[in-house]
């Protein structure tokens, strides 16, 4: 089996990055001259996936336009999140209602993407289907952050992921999930974090290793270091 379809959450507002997303949406900041939207399209087409859908809510028609004048030969279709913010998990149910795949990929785009995790997110698949879960999430080890400051959200032991005490791993903003998982919930505000702690609590929130350096537009400081280092 192998997923067909990616979700982008392009949604928020990035206002841990003011003033720079006071008048652009954080998806569209660049690094290397390459917009982290592009870093993270590439990335997906690269891992053979066929269709991608985005949320968009603020600086939509930027975002918009951006891709309209953008040829990536792949099928993206804009899901817009209505008249209020969805939030990372209304966001990603309002997707999937669109669609009639069964699993997903998910990517935030504040991560930078490259192809350095083909491998890491081809092995997450294969351990998803093999398993036959409703979930992963790529995590890393804290250490390997570029942003130092960054706490850690999980702890990792046997492709469980806890949040006990110790708390060494850090969400890379890529999961794989299931639409199951959503089917008793409606579209409103909430975010990701609330499926998350419901499947922790029944010891079934599973978590992937990827080994590389991590890159991730935590703030407007963060984002001026990358820029310097990358």
């Amino acid at each position: 089996m192998k997923i067909n379809t990616a979700l982008i959450l392009c949604a928020g507002y990035g206002k841990r990055l003011n003033p720079l997303t006071l008048d652009k949406p954080k998806p569209l900041l660049k690094l290397n001259k390459i917009t982290l939207l592009e870093n993270t399209i590439k990335l997906i087409k690269n891992l053979g996936i066929k269709k991608i859908k985005l949320n968009t809510f603020y600086l939509k028609d930027q975002i918009k336009y951006y891709l309209e004048n953008h040829q990536f030969n792949i099928d993206i279709e804009i899901i817009e999140d209505g008249n209020e913010i969805l939030d990372t998990g209304g966001g990603i149910l309002n997707m999937m209602n669109t669609s009639n795949e069964e699993n997903f990929l998910i990517f935030n785009p504040d991560t930078h993407w490259s192809d350095d995790y083909l491998s890491s997110i081809e092995n997450m698949e294969k351990y998803y289907f093999l398993k036959k879960i409703e979930n992963i999430l790529m995590v890393v080890n804290k250490k390997s952050s570029f942003d130092q400051t960054l706490k850690g959200d999980f702890n990792l032991s046997d492709y469980k992921l806890k949040k006990n005490n110790q708390r060494d791993f850090i969400y890379t903003g890529c999961q794989i999930i299931s639409k199951n998982l959503f089917r008793k919930i409606e579209i409103n505000n909430f975010s990701i974090t609330t499926i998350w702690d419901d499947l922790i609590k029944k010891n079934q929130l599973f978590g992937y290793e990827d080994k590389n350096k991590f890159f991730h537009l935590t703030n407007f400081e963060i984002y001026q270091s990358l820029l310097k280092n990358k």
